[in-house]
Order: C-alpha cells, then structure tokens, then sequence
C-alpha cells in the first residue's frame, strides 16, 4: 500500500503534537525501542508564608541516582531510573524503559539557597524552598 507523501508528513506532525500534549507518549516511543528518553517527572509545588515546597513523584527510582544543584539562580534536579530484570527472567512486554529526569526552576534570588531542605520518602522527592527574607510578609509598625 502506498501512502501519500502528505498525508505521511501531516502523520509526523500529528504524532510530534501528541507527545507535547502528552509526555507519556514520549516514554513509551523510548521504551519501545530501548533509547533513554529525558522526561520531566509530575510535581506539585505549594506555598506558605515562609517556604515553598516542590514534591516531584519519582516511583523506581533510587536516592543515589537522584541529584538537587542551584547554579546562578536556577534550582535543577536530575536522575535515572533503570530497571533490570534478573538474568532468568525474559521480557515479554514492557511498557516502561530506562529513564532520564530532569526538573528546572529559576527562582532568581526568591530562595534562601542555604536553607533548602530535601527528603526523599516511597518514590517522592520532597524540596522545601525557604523564601528569601525579603519576600516574606512582615508587619510594618507604623509611627
């Protein structure tokens, strides 16, 4: 069957449409043929008056794959998931492959970088961002 040189191109950009709408279509493309995507894992982030604090859901993955930089004003979290099946076992279908991470937020100057704080508890990376004294609310006594 021959398909039209168009309709082919219009397919490419459909397909290219999807895995920006959705990221897992991206994942699964990867799996299938056992490349190493960059994904970018779901997170939340919530806020008080005096931190913010970013929960970035990371199941399969090991604490000493995980790393938390800041560099000029740009906080990065970064990772890999591997999984390996033991030698006696044969893979009949995977849906899932080997995955690299990453997360960035600028925060230009808005943290106290010397006060993050991270956990990681059951696949959840926990970062609580202090906000920079200058941003939390404060009483201004008036005169």
């Amino acid at each position: 069957m021959n398909i039209n040189p168009h309709f082919k191109q219009k397919g490419k950009h459909i397909m290219s449409l999807i895995k920006s709408i959705f990221p897992a279509a991206n994942r699964a493309e990867s799996a299938n043929h056992n490349t190493t995507a960059v994904v970018r894992p779901r997170y939340d982030i919530v806020a008080n008056d005096t931190s913010w604090t970013l929960k970035a859901f990371l199941p399969g993955v090991a604490k000493k794959d995980l790393s938390i930089t800041d560099e000029n004003g740009v906080l990065g979290i970064r990772g890999e998931r591997a999984w390996k099946s033991p030698k006696e076992w044969t893979t009949l279908h995977r849906e899932t492959g080997d995955e690299a991470f990453a997360l960035s937020f600028q925060h230009e100057g808005r943290i106290d970088v010397e006060k993050i704080h991270a956990e990681f508890a059951d696949g959840v990376l926990t970062v609580t961002l202090p906000k920079a004294e200058a941003l939390k609310p404060r009483k201004i006594e008036i005169n």
